[in-house]
C-alpha cells in the first residue's frame, strides 16, 4: 500500500512523474480489491498519461460490465472515465449504460474528461443523459456543457435542447444551439425573442448569448452585432467581447470601442478585448503587450485570473507573439503541478494548462518539449 500511496502522491504533485507511478496506480484501480479513493480519482484525470495502459483498463471495465448489477457504479464510472480520457471507444458501452441509469459526473470539470472521445459518439451519450435529466440542475448543466463541446455533431439533440429554453438552463441551451449551427435554425425565432427582450424570460446575460446563437443558426450577424456591440459600448463589456471576437471582421464598426477596453481595470476584460481586437481587425500588435502581462509565472490555477486564457490567445496570435516565448518556456519547465484546484481536479487543471502552454509555443515558435 505504501508503494501505491507514493505513486498517487507523485502523479498528483508532478507534471511528469516516473512511468512506474502511473503503472502502479492503474494496476490498483483495475484490481478493485487494492485501490483507494485517491488512486481512483487520479486515474480518472490521467487522460493520455495512461494511454499505454488502455488494454488492462478496457479488460477490467469489460469484466465489471459483465456483472453490472453487482459492480458498483463507482467502479464502472472510474474505469469508463479513465478510458474515455484516452479517447478509447471501448469506454462507450459503459458510458451509455451509466447514462441510462443516471450515472456520469455531475460537475463540469470532471465531466469534460469525456470530451476526448469523438464528438458524434459523445453526443449520443449526452443525449441519453439529457433525456433522463428531468429537472436536476447539475445533470442538465453538465450535459449541456458537453453537448456544446460537440458542436454540429450535437444536431440530433436539437429538440431536447430547445426544450431547455423554457427552463433555468436556457443559457447553456443557447451555447449548444449556437454550436450546432444551421441544423438548429428552427429555434431562430425563440433566440431572437430572447435577444431583443420580447421573451418574458429574457434577462441578463441571456441577450448576448441569444444574439450570438441566432447568428450561428441563421448566418445573419445583424442582431448579434447590435446586441453585443451595445453591450460593449454600455460598459458590460465582459458579456459582449467574446461574441464580437467570434464575429470577427463583421464587427469592424466596434473596433475602436474594443481597443479602448484593453486598458480596462479588469484583467479578464483586458484579455478579452485584446483577443477581440485582433480577431476583428487582424492586427495583433496592440494585443501583444497586453497578454503577456497577465501571464503570472507563479499562478496556482486560481480561476479569478485569466492566465491560461491569455496563454491561449498568445498562441492564436502566433509568430508576432514571439517575445512571450521565454516566459512560456519557463512556466512549462516547472515540475510542480498547479496547486490551487482540489485534488479531485488538480491533474485535470494542470494537464489542461500544460496543453495550452505547449500548443501556444508550437504555434508561436514551433517549440517541442524534449521527451
Amino acid at each position: 500500500m505504501r508503494r501505491l500511496d507514493d505513486a498517487v502522491q507523485a502523479v498528483l504533485r508532478h507534471r511528469w512523474p516516473e512511468p512506474w507511478c502511473w503503472e502502479v496506480v492503474v494496476k490498483a484501480v483495475c484490481d478493485d480489491m487494492h485501490s483507494t479513493w485517491d488512486a481512483d480519482h487520479a486515474v480518472i484525470q490521467a487522460g493520455p498519461a495512461v494511454s499505454a495502459y488502455a488494454d488492462p483498463l478496457a479488460a477490467s471495465l469489460r469484466s465489471r460490465l459483465g456483472r453490472f448489477a453487482r459492480a458498483s457504479d463507482h467502479e464502472v464510472e472510474t474505469l469508463a472515465l479513465a478510458l474515455a480520457g484516452t479517447g478509447d471507444l471501448r469506454a462507450l458501452p459503459a458510458l451509455h449504460r451509466l447514462a441510462e441509469h443516471g450515472g456520469l459526473p455531475y460537475d463540469r470539470a470532471k465531466s469534460r474528461i469525456m470530451a476526448a472521445l469523438p464528438s458524434a459518439e459523445l453526443a449520443e451519450v449526452m443525449l441519453t443523459k439529457l433525456r433522463r435529466a428531468a429537472d436536476d440542475y447539475h445533470r442538465n448543466t453538465t450535459t449541456l456543457d458537453l453537448l456544446a463541446l460537440c458542436g454540429a455533431a450535437a444536431a440530433p439533440a436539437v429538440d431536447e435542447v430547445a426544450r431547455r429554453l423554457d427552463t433555468p438552463y436556457a443559457y447553456d441551451a443557447m451555447r449548444v444551439l449556437g454550436g450546432i449551427g444551421p441544423a438548429a435554425a428552427g429555434t431562430a425565432d425563440r433566440l431572437a425573442a430572447f435577444a431583443t427582450g420580447r421573451d418574458p424570460r429574457a434577462g441578463r446575460p441571456h441577450p448576448r448569448r441569444a444574439a450570438w446563437a441566432h447568428w450561428r443558426v441563421t448566418g445573419d450577424p445583424t442582431l448579434a452585432l447590435d446586441v453585443c456591440g451595445a453591450a460593449v459600448r454600455s460598459g458590460t463589456a465582459s458579456h459582449g467581447l467574446p461574441f464580437l471576437a467570434d464575429l470577427g471582421p463583421a464587427a469592424a464598426a466596434h473596433a475602436d470601442a474594443v481597443r479602448g477596453l484593453m486598458e480596462s481595470p479588469g484583467a479578464w476584460t483586458r484579455v478579452a478585448a485584446a483577443h477581440a481586437y485582433r480577431r476583428i481587425t487582424g492586427d495583433p500588435e496592440p494585443a501583444v503587450p497586453v497578454l503577456p502581462a497577465e501571464v503570472d509565472p507563479a499562478w496556482t490555477g486560481h480561476p479569478a485570473l485569466p492566465v491560461r486564457e491569455a496563454v491561449r490567445r498568445l498562441g492564436e496570435i502566433g509568430a508576432p507573439a514571439a517575445t512571450a516565448v521565454p516566459l512560456l518556456v519557463g512556466i512549462l519547465a516547472q515540475e510542480e503541478r498547479l496547486t490551487y484546484p482540489y485534488e479531485r481536479v488538480r491533474i485535470l487543471a494542470d494537464t489542461a494548462y500544460v496543453r495550452t502552454l505547449t500548443e501556444a509555443l508550437e504555434r508561436i515558435a514551433r517549440f517541442k518539449r524534449p521527451v
